[in-house]
């Protein structure tokens, strides 16, 4: 004969509340020649979560540049032909040869510090899912309550409080919520986004001088 177990509506939300505090937490080191940047990768993600981690674990990422950089909105990086790339050489289109399904999920928003996944546009995207390995840390403004109010009218959504709260404080993207896939957060080295974000650009907002990268995995 079988026994099952039962626990209590009390009993059962510790139990997943004591699952939740022992999961594994991952975290990369991000190198710069600006400065270094720690990122909490989200379990929330697990695809993306796990796609980063081999990449960095192969070294993939290591010499490659942020290639585009966009003072007030965001710091670009992943292009694998932007190793070694000539100063003339045009970037942003560089893949694996795979896209990774989006994740969107509630809550996982364009603050400053989010790490997401760039992508193709919706035209020939309509499931948007992500680039293999371009991604974008995400510097942003601060916006006003009315300004955020205005920017939902135009785009046909709405914030919640959790948004509205984070925006007009930390600061961030808000127009990219839920259309490209945040799967990670700078927790130490904000300011080294304002600092590559600060930088001189040329064409295709590329900056003018190269800002490599190095990532690893670290332990916590």
């Amino acid at each position: 004969m079988l026994f099952f177990a039962t626990l209590s509506v009390g009993n059962a939300q510790n139990v997943e509340k004591q699952n939740n505090m022992n999961e594994k937490k991952y975290y990369v080191l991000v190198e710069t020649t600006l400065g270094d940047m720690t990122i909490e990768l989200y379990n929330e993600t697990p695809k993306h979560r796990d796609n980063f981690l081999k990449l960095v674990n192969e070294g993939f990422y290591n010499d490659l540049l942020f290639h585009r950089v966009i003072n007030g909105f965001m710091i670009q990086g992943g292009d694998p032909n932007s190793r070694n790339a000539s100063t003339k050489q045009q970037l942003g289109n560089g893949t694996l040869g795979y896209t990774i399904p989006a994740e969107f999920v509630k809550g996982l928003i364009h603050r400053k510090g989010a790490l997401a996944a760039a992508r193709q546009g919706d035209a020939v995207n309509p499931t948007k899912s992500s680039s293999s390995c371009q991604f974008y840390i995400v510097q942003g403004n601060v916006w006003s309550a009315d300004q955020l109010q205005m920017m939902a009218a135009q785009m046909g959504k709405t914030f919640d409080q959790q948004q509205i709260d984070v925006y007009t404080t930390v600061g961030g993207t808000p127009h990219l919520d839920y259309d490209y896939t945040v799967f990670g957060q700078v927790i130490e080295g904000l300011d080294v986004i304002d600092k590559i974000a600060a930088v001189k650009c040329g064409y295709g907002d590329r900056p003018l001088e190269n800002v490599k990268m190095k990532i690893s995995v670290i332990e916590r």
